[in-house]
């Protein structure tokens, strides 16, 4: 067996923020031909074997990127790999549960996308959906499966994001993204800074994804307290055209590493 297969994360890494791959831009690109590449579970390997500490895949209900079959082949894959991850994200008011009860993730994060939507741009609105989602974050539980909430960064939604249950809360980052390198990026950041350590406090971990990349991942983790898990996935597969998956992932993980305390 590859040395590297049950590896994951370098345990000299333990400490760091988790670099979790979004591999909905591979399908996205299969998907334009019956060819069958890029190869999902290719990538997935690739991305693994370069350190990355988990993949991630939202499989929509029009199945426009990840199909129910990726679902799978991609849990099968990471039987080989038992330190690595495996998030599946969506809406769990459509098909999302369907697949958390056929493959148990190590991780499900709940998203309130419409089934029409082109990407991820808002957080629950927890007094409107929360006593909706409450049974099936007890759900998940009894399958084994850690649930992350998809949220903004509002420091007075935390806590009842943890009464519902939550393990987790996922910061939706695209606001700071738009707003590096500019005159609100402090703005942004000490809002997401406030949010975290309202979720702590609340007992969630917290884990960012939305639009972070090589330019600006860097900024988020030096400002923004204790976040365990990002997910990347538009920037990280469009800089490994040109870079390749290695040295792609080796350039992310360096910027999460540049961020930690000395």
């Amino acid at each position: 067996m590859n040395p590297l297969m049950t590896s994951g994360l370098d345990p000299a890494r333990s400490g760091a923020t988790a670099l979790s791959v979004n591999l909905n831009l591979v399908a996205m690109m299969r998907n334009r031909r019956a060819l069958g590449i890029p190869s999902v579970t290719r990538a997935a390997t690739l991305v693994l074997e370069a350190g990355a500490a988990g993949v991630t895949v939202h499989p929509r209900p029009d199945e426009r990127h990840i199909r129910p079959a990726d679902v799978a082949d991609l849990a099968a894959l990471l039987k080989d790999w038992p330190r690595a991850e495996y998030n599946i994200e969506g809406n769990p008011l459509h098909n999302l549960m369907d697949h958390v009860r056929a493959q148990r993730p190590a991780q499900c994060t709940f998203v309130p996308d419409a089934q029409g939507q082109s990407t991820s741009d808002h957080g629950w609105d927890l007094a409107r959906d929360g006593a909706r989602l409450a049974p099936l974050i007890a759900e998940a539980h009894a399958l084994g499966v850690r649930v992350s909430l998809f949220m903004d960064a509002e420091p007075a939604a935390m806590a009842q994001a943890r009464t519902l249950g939550a393990d987790r809360v996922e910061l939706y980052t695209e606001p700071y993204a738009a707003a590096h390198g500019g005159p609100r990026q402090a703005v942004e950041l000490a809002r997401f800074a406030a949010a975290a350590r309202a979720a702590q406090a609340a007992g969630l971990g917290v884990n960012a994804g939305h639009d972070l990349n090589r330019a600006n991942l860097a900024d988020f983790l030096r400002a923004v307290p204790g976040v365990l898990e990002v997910s990347i996935g538009h920037a990280l597969v469009s800089d490994a055209l040109e870079f390749g998956y290695r040295e792609t992932v080796h350039s992310y993980l360096r910027c999460i590493d540049g961020a930690q305390p000395q």
